[in-house]
Protein backbone atom coordinates (compact mmCIF):
# COMPACT_ATOMS: atom_id res chain seq x y z
CA UNK A 1 0.00 0.00 0.00
CA UNK A 2 2.94 1.94 0.77
CA UNK A 3 4.26 1.30 -2.24
CA UNK A 4 1.25 2.56 -4.60
CA UNK A 5 1.50 5.91 -2.66
CA UNK A 6 4.47 6.86 -4.56
CA UNK A 7 3.91 5.59 -7.76
CA UNK A 8 3.25 7.54 -10.23
CA UNK A 9 -0.42 7.65 -11.64
CA UNK A 10 -1.46 8.28 -14.99
CA UNK A 11 -3.53 10.94 -15.52
CA UNK A 12 -7.07 10.23 -16.96
CA UNK A 13 -7.07 11.25 -20.15
CA UNK A 14 -9.40 12.52 -22.37
CA UNK A 15 -8.92 10.80 -26.30
CA UNK A 16 -9.39 13.92 -28.44
CA UNK A 17 -9.71 13.03 -32.57
CA UNK A 18 -9.66 15.71 -34.35
CA UNK A 19 -10.49 14.68 -38.06
CA UNK A 20 -10.81 16.92 -40.99
CA UNK A 21 -15.14 16.97 -40.64
CA UNK A 22 -15.29 16.26 -37.28
CA UNK A 23 -13.58 16.69 -33.20
CA UNK A 24 -14.18 13.13 -31.72
CA UNK A 25 -13.80 13.31 -28.25
CA UNK A 26 -14.19 10.45 -25.49
CA UNK A 27 -13.47 9.93 -21.69
CA UNK A 28 -13.49 6.65 -19.98
CA UNK A 29 -12.97 5.43 -16.59
CA UNK A 30 -12.05 1.68 -15.18
CA UNK A 31 -15.22 -0.26 -14.45
CA UNK A 32 -14.04 -3.39 -12.32
CA UNK A 33 -12.81 -5.31 -15.10
CA UNK A 34 -13.83 -3.70 -17.87
CA UNK A 35 -14.44 0.28 -18.91
CA UNK A 36 -17.36 2.60 -18.59
CA UNK A 37 -17.92 5.48 -20.96
CA UNK A 38 -17.85 8.93 -19.00
CA UNK A 39 -18.67 11.06 -22.22
CA UNK A 40 -18.82 10.93 -25.56
CA UNK A 41 -18.77 14.06 -27.58
CA UNK A 42 -18.98 14.58 -31.87
CA UNK A 43 -18.57 17.78 -33.32
CA UNK A 44 -18.67 19.13 -37.02
CA UNK A 45 -15.84 21.66 -37.87
CA UNK A 46 -17.28 22.54 -41.03
CA UNK A 47 -16.16 23.95 -44.59
CA UNK A 48 -13.23 23.50 -45.82
CA UNK A 49 -10.44 23.57 -42.39
CA UNK A 50 -7.87 20.99 -43.56
CA UNK A 51 -5.32 20.97 -46.36
CA UNK A 52 -4.44 17.52 -46.72
CA UNK A 53 -4.19 17.15 -43.04
CA UNK A 54 -2.68 20.68 -42.32
CA UNK A 55 -5.19 22.98 -40.50
CA UNK A 56 -5.19 25.65 -42.95
CA UNK A 57 -8.52 27.43 -41.17
CA UNK A 58 -7.36 27.94 -37.68
CA UNK A 59 -10.53 30.00 -36.82
CA UNK A 60 -12.82 27.49 -37.70
CA UNK A 61 -11.16 24.70 -36.00
CA UNK A 62 -10.62 26.78 -32.87
CA UNK A 63 -14.40 26.97 -32.68
CA UNK A 64 -15.40 23.54 -33.22
CA UNK A 65 -12.62 22.53 -30.42
CA UNK A 66 -14.23 25.43 -28.27
CA UNK A 67 -17.81 23.48 -28.71
CA UNK A 68 -15.95 20.54 -27.60
CA UNK A 69 -14.77 21.59 -24.55
CA UNK A 70 -18.15 23.23 -23.47
CA UNK A 71 -20.02 19.43 -24.62
CA UNK A 72 -17.94 18.06 -21.95
CA UNK A 73 -18.73 20.08 -18.96
CA UNK A 74 -16.05 18.68 -17.08
CA UNK A 75 -12.35 20.08 -15.24
CA UNK A 76 -10.46 17.67 -16.94
CA UNK A 77 -7.68 19.35 -19.00
CA UNK A 78 -5.50 16.13 -19.80
CA UNK A 79 -5.81 14.99 -23.33
CA UNK A 80 -4.10 12.27 -25.57
CA UNK A 81 -4.22 13.42 -29.44
CA UNK A 82 -3.26 12.25 -32.74
CA UNK A 83 -1.57 12.86 -36.35
CA UNK A 84 -2.15 11.14 -39.45
CA UNK A 85 -1.22 11.91 -43.21
CA UNK A 86 1.40 11.84 -45.76
CA UNK A 87 3.72 14.30 -43.42
CA UNK A 88 3.67 11.29 -40.49
CA UNK A 89 6.10 8.63 -41.03
CA UNK A 90 5.96 5.44 -38.78
CA UNK A 91 8.57 2.48 -39.16
CA UNK A 92 10.34 0.13 -37.38
CA UNK A 93 14.20 -0.06 -38.06
CA UNK A 94 16.88 -2.84 -36.47
CA UNK A 95 19.30 -1.90 -34.18
CA UNK A 96 22.34 -3.25 -31.77
CA UNK A 97 20.76 -4.47 -28.39
CA UNK A 98 21.93 -2.87 -24.98
CA UNK A 99 22.27 1.14 -25.89
CA UNK A 100 21.69 3.72 -24.32
CA UNK A 101 19.10 5.81 -25.18
CA UNK A 102 21.23 8.54 -26.15
CA UNK A 103 23.25 5.76 -27.95
CA UNK A 104 20.06 4.75 -29.81
CA UNK A 105 19.47 8.34 -30.40
CA UNK A 106 22.76 8.67 -32.17
CA UNK A 107 21.57 6.06 -34.44
CA UNK A 108 17.86 6.64 -34.65
CA UNK A 109 19.10 10.34 -36.59
CA UNK A 110 21.41 8.41 -38.60
CA UNK A 111 18.52 5.54 -39.62
CA UNK A 112 16.34 8.85 -39.65
CA UNK A 113 17.94 11.03 -42.38
CA UNK A 114 17.59 8.31 -45.15
CA UNK A 115 13.92 7.76 -44.32
CA UNK A 116 12.26 11.00 -43.84
CA UNK A 117 11.60 13.30 -47.20
CA UNK A 118 12.22 16.70 -44.64
CA UNK A 119 15.62 18.15 -43.07
CA UNK A 120 15.92 16.57 -39.58
CA UNK A 121 15.26 20.28 -38.13
CA UNK A 122 11.63 20.62 -39.60
CA UNK A 123 10.52 17.46 -37.85
CA UNK A 124 9.60 15.91 -34.31
CA UNK A 125 11.30 12.35 -33.91
CA UNK A 126 10.19 9.46 -31.17
CA UNK A 127 11.27 6.04 -30.83
CA UNK A 128 10.48 3.40 -28.56
CA UNK A 129 12.70 0.03 -28.19
CA UNK A 130 9.91 -2.64 -28.77
CA UNK A 131 12.29 -5.86 -27.90
CA UNK A 132 14.16 -8.53 -29.71
CA UNK A 133 13.41 -9.12 -33.44
CA UNK A 134 11.75 -12.37 -34.68
CA UNK A 135 13.00 -11.69 -38.24
CA UNK A 136 16.67 -10.13 -37.79
CA UNK A 137 18.82 -12.52 -35.65
CA UNK A 138 20.91 -10.66 -32.44
CA UNK A 139 19.04 -6.69 -33.38
CA UNK A 140 15.67 -5.07 -31.37
CA UNK A 141 13.16 -3.38 -32.95
CA UNK A 142 13.14 -0.05 -32.53
CA UNK A 143 9.99 1.51 -33.31
CA UNK A 144 10.92 5.09 -35.47
CA UNK A 145 8.25 7.95 -35.21
CA UNK A 146 8.72 11.46 -37.61
CA UNK A 147 5.93 13.81 -37.91
CA UNK A 148 6.36 17.44 -39.86
CA UNK A 149 6.72 20.44 -37.00
CA UNK A 150 4.00 22.27 -38.22
CA UNK A 151 1.23 19.50 -38.00
CA UNK A 152 2.66 19.30 -34.75
CA UNK A 153 2.65 22.86 -33.61
CA UNK A 154 -0.72 24.30 -35.18
CA UNK A 155 -2.68 21.08 -33.16
CA UNK A 156 -0.67 22.01 -29.39
CA UNK A 157 -1.40 25.83 -30.39
CA UNK A 158 -4.99 25.51 -30.78
CA UNK A 159 -5.28 22.53 -28.17
CA UNK A 160 -3.58 25.10 -25.08
CA UNK A 161 -6.11 27.84 -26.80
CA UNK A 162 -9.36 25.80 -25.66
CA UNK A 163 -7.92 25.14 -23.18
CA UNK A 164 -6.79 21.69 -23.24
CA UNK A 165 -3.60 20.41 -21.84
CA UNK A 166 -1.98 18.11 -24.34
CA UNK A 167 -0.05 15.02 -22.72
CA UNK A 168 0.44 12.63 -25.43
CA UNK A 169 0.81 12.95 -29.00
CA UNK A 170 0.41 9.72 -31.14
CA UNK A 171 -0.42 8.34 -34.30
CA UNK A 172 -3.84 7.63 -35.31
CA UNK A 173 -3.02 3.93 -37.07
CA UNK A 174 -1.04 3.40 -33.47
CA UNK A 175 -4.84 4.97 -31.54
CA UNK A 176 -6.80 2.55 -33.82
CA UNK A 177 -4.67 -0.67 -33.12
CA UNK A 178 -5.02 0.74 -29.19
CA UNK A 179 -8.97 0.22 -29.55
CA UNK A 180 -8.99 -2.63 -31.23
CA UNK A 181 -6.60 -4.76 -28.36
CA UNK A 182 -8.58 -2.92 -25.72
CA UNK A 183 -12.37 -2.71 -26.84
CA UNK A 184 -12.92 -5.87 -29.47
CA UNK A 185 -12.94 -9.13 -27.27
CA UNK A 186 -14.45 -10.78 -30.33
CA UNK A 187 -11.06 -10.30 -31.73
CA UNK A 188 -8.59 -11.43 -28.86
CA UNK A 189 -6.48 -14.86 -29.89
CA UNK A 190 -6.92 -14.08 -34.02
CA UNK A 191 -5.50 -11.93 -35.83
CA UNK A 192 -7.81 -8.59 -37.00
CA UNK A 193 -8.00 -6.72 -40.22
CA UNK A 194 -9.88 -3.48 -39.64
CA UNK A 195 -10.18 -0.23 -41.89
CA UNK A 196 -11.08 3.09 -40.58
CA UNK A 197 -13.10 4.89 -43.17
CA UNK A 198 -13.01 8.93 -42.50
CA UNK A 199 -13.29 11.66 -44.26
CA UNK A 200 -10.15 12.11 -46.28
CA UNK A 201 -8.23 8.69 -45.16
CA UNK A 202 -8.92 5.26 -45.39
CA UNK A 203 -5.89 3.92 -42.48
CA UNK A 204 -5.82 -0.01 -42.60
CA UNK A 205 -4.83 -1.77 -39.32
CA UNK A 206 -3.89 -5.63 -39.23
CA UNK A 207 -3.24 -6.97 -35.54
CA UNK A 208 -1.49 -10.95 -35.04
CA UNK A 209 -2.97 -13.28 -32.64
CA UNK A 210 -1.74 -11.42 -29.54
CA UNK A 211 -3.01 -8.07 -30.25
CA UNK A 212 0.25 -6.50 -31.61
CA UNK A 213 0.29 -4.13 -34.46
CA UNK A 214 1.58 -5.97 -37.60
CA UNK A 215 0.62 -3.79 -40.72
CA UNK A 216 -1.07 0.01 -40.84
CA UNK A 217 -1.00 1.72 -44.02
CA UNK A 218 -2.78 4.69 -44.81
CA UNK A 219 -5.24 5.09 -48.16
CA UNK A 220 -6.26 8.90 -49.75
CA UNK A 221 -10.03 7.84 -49.95
CA UNK A 222 -12.39 8.61 -47.84
CA UNK A 223 -16.49 9.55 -46.89
CA UNK A 224 -15.69 13.00 -48.96
CA UNK A 225 -16.02 11.20 -51.92
CA UNK A 226 -19.44 10.32 -51.49
CA UNK A 227 -20.35 13.89 -50.24
CA UNK A 228 -18.69 15.76 -53.10
CA UNK A 229 -21.14 13.31 -55.51
CA UNK A 230 -24.19 13.85 -53.72
CA UNK A 231 -23.53 17.56 -53.25
CA UNK A 232 -23.16 17.18 -57.08
CA UNK A 233 -25.95 15.02 -58.01
CA UNK A 234 -28.54 16.38 -55.60
CA UNK A 235 -27.77 20.12 -56.21
CA UNK A 236 -26.62 20.36 -52.30
CA UNK A 237 -23.77 22.56 -50.66
CA UNK A 238 -21.30 20.31 -49.51
CA UNK A 239 -22.04 21.01 -45.71
CA UNK A 240 -25.46 20.54 -46.48
CA UNK A 241 -25.20 16.68 -48.00
CA UNK A 242 -23.03 15.85 -45.34
CA UNK A 243 -25.89 17.08 -42.52
CA UNK A 244 -28.73 14.88 -44.40
CA UNK A 245 -26.15 12.33 -44.60
CA UNK A 246 -25.80 12.11 -40.91
CA UNK A 247 -29.26 13.17 -40.15
CA UNK A 248 -30.96 10.34 -42.58
CA UNK A 249 -32.85 13.11 -45.07
CA UNK A 250 -31.31 12.94 -48.13
CA UNK A 251 -33.82 12.09 -51.14
CA UNK A 252 -34.65 8.43 -50.74
CA UNK A 253 -33.16 8.17 -54.61
CA UNK A 254 -29.35 8.64 -52.92
CA UNK A 255 -29.45 4.99 -52.28
CA UNK A 256 -29.48 4.05 -56.45
CA UNK A 257 -28.08 7.23 -57.88
CA UNK A 258 -24.46 7.86 -55.64
CA UNK A 259 -24.37 4.89 -53.07
CA UNK A 260 -23.55 2.43 -55.64
CA UNK A 261 -20.82 4.39 -57.17
CA UNK A 262 -19.27 4.69 -53.50
CA UNK A 263 -19.71 1.59 -52.95
CA UNK A 264 -17.82 0.23 -55.75
CA UNK A 265 -15.04 2.69 -55.12
CA UNK A 266 -14.85 2.03 -51.39
CA UNK A 267 -14.49 -2.25 -52.51
CA UNK A 268 -12.22 -1.64 -55.17
CA UNK A 269 -9.62 0.09 -52.70
CA UNK A 270 -10.32 -2.57 -49.76
CA UNK A 271 -9.13 -5.14 -52.13
CA UNK A 272 -5.98 -2.39 -53.41
CA UNK A 273 -5.09 -2.40 -50.13
CA UNK A 274 -5.31 -6.02 -49.31
CA UNK A 275 -3.44 -7.07 -52.10
CA UNK A 276 -0.76 -4.39 -50.91
CA UNK A 277 -0.58 -5.87 -47.59
CA UNK A 278 -0.79 -10.01 -48.46
CA UNK A 279 2.23 -8.81 -51.54
CA UNK A 280 4.13 -7.09 -48.74
CA UNK A 281 3.92 -9.28 -45.55
CA UNK A 282 3.29 -12.49 -47.75
CA UNK A 283 0.32 -13.23 -45.24
CA UNK A 284 -3.08 -14.90 -46.20
CA UNK A 285 -5.97 -12.62 -47.49
CA UNK A 286 -8.28 -12.29 -44.22
CA UNK A 287 -10.96 -14.21 -43.76
CA UNK A 288 -12.81 -10.83 -42.44
CA UNK A 289 -12.73 -7.46 -41.89
CA UNK A 290 -14.06 -5.09 -39.23
CA UNK A 291 -14.96 -1.58 -40.57
CA UNK A 292 -14.96 1.76 -38.10
CA UNK A 293 -15.04 5.70 -39.26
CA UNK A 294 -17.72 8.01 -40.23
CA UNK A 295 -18.22 5.85 -43.58
CA UNK A 296 -19.16 2.72 -41.07
CA UNK A 297 -22.53 4.36 -40.14
CA UNK A 298 -23.86 3.90 -42.87
CA UNK A 299 -26.86 1.48 -42.50
CA UNK A 300 -26.12 -1.65 -44.60
CA UNK A 301 -22.62 -0.62 -45.88
CA UNK A 302 -21.25 -3.79 -43.60
CA UNK A 303 -23.43 -6.00 -45.30
CA UNK A 304 -22.66 -4.43 -48.99
CA UNK A 305 -19.36 -4.46 -48.62
CA UNK A 306 -19.28 -8.33 -47.54
CA UNK A 307 -21.29 -9.16 -50.50
CA UNK A 308 -19.61 -7.59 -53.10
CA UNK A 309 -15.62 -8.70 -51.14
CA UNK A 310 -16.73 -12.04 -50.63
CA UNK A 311 -15.51 -11.89 -47.04
CA UNK A 312 -16.86 -11.20 -43.75
CA UNK A 313 -17.60 -7.77 -42.68
CA UNK A 314 -18.46 -6.21 -39.18
CA UNK A 315 -18.84 -2.78 -37.87
CA UNK A 316 -16.42 -2.06 -35.25
CA UNK A 317 -18.22 -0.61 -31.84
CA UNK A 318 -15.59 -0.38 -29.32
CA UNK A 319 -18.25 0.37 -26.70
CA UNK A 320 -20.37 -2.60 -27.39
CA UNK A 321 -19.54 -4.02 -23.49
CA UNK A 322 -18.99 -1.05 -21.93
CA UNK A 323 -21.06 0.47 -19.14
CA UNK A 324 -22.60 3.92 -20.14
CA UNK A 325 -22.79 7.29 -17.93
CA UNK A 326 -26.12 8.90 -17.16
CA UNK A 327 -24.54 12.33 -19.13
CA UNK A 328 -24.74 9.86 -22.44
CA UNK A 329 -27.34 9.25 -24.56
CA UNK A 330 -26.90 5.92 -24.97
CA UNK A 331 -29.09 5.82 -28.48
CA UNK A 332 -26.72 8.75 -30.25
CA UNK A 333 -23.48 6.61 -28.91
CA UNK A 334 -25.17 3.67 -30.45
CA UNK A 335 -25.36 5.55 -33.87
CA UNK A 336 -22.33 7.71 -34.40
CA UNK A 337 -20.12 4.82 -32.09
CA UNK A 338 -18.04 3.71 -35.48
CA UNK A 339 -17.10 7.34 -35.67
CA UNK A 340 -15.22 7.29 -32.22
CA UNK A 341 -12.72 4.65 -32.48
CA UNK A 342 -9.91 6.40 -32.81
CA UNK A 343 -10.68 8.66 -29.54
CA UNK A 344 -11.62 5.49 -27.81
CA UNK A 345 -8.47 4.21 -28.75
CA UNK A 346 -6.43 7.17 -27.48
CA UNK A 347 -8.73 7.81 -23.91
CA UNK A 348 -6.93 3.72 -23.79
CA UNK A 349 -3.80 5.60 -22.85
CA UNK A 350 -5.12 6.46 -19.35
CA UNK A 351 -5.14 3.42 -18.94
CA UNK A 352 -1.07 2.10 -20.05
CA UNK A 353 1.98 3.73 -18.61
CA UNK A 354 4.00 5.75 -21.17
CA UNK A 355 7.16 7.80 -21.55
CA UNK A 356 7.81 11.86 -22.21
Amino acid sequence: MIKALFQKQIPQMIGLDIGTRFIKAVLLEKDGDGYKIQQAVCESIGGNAFDDRAIKDFDTVSKALAKVKKSLKIKNKAIATAVAGPSVISKIVFMEPEQTDYELEGQIEIEADSLIPYPLDEVYLDFEELGPSASHNSKVEVLLTAAHKDLIDSRMLLLREAPFEPKVMDVESNALANALKFFNPSGAGEETCCFNIGASLMQMCVLDEEGNVKYTKEHTFGLDNLIQDLALVHSLEKDEAEQQLLEGTLPANWRTDTYPVFLANLQQQINRAIQLYTSSTHAQRPASIVICGGGACITGIADDLSQDLGIGVSVFNPFADMATSDKVNSETLTDFAPQLAIAAGLASRSFTPWHI
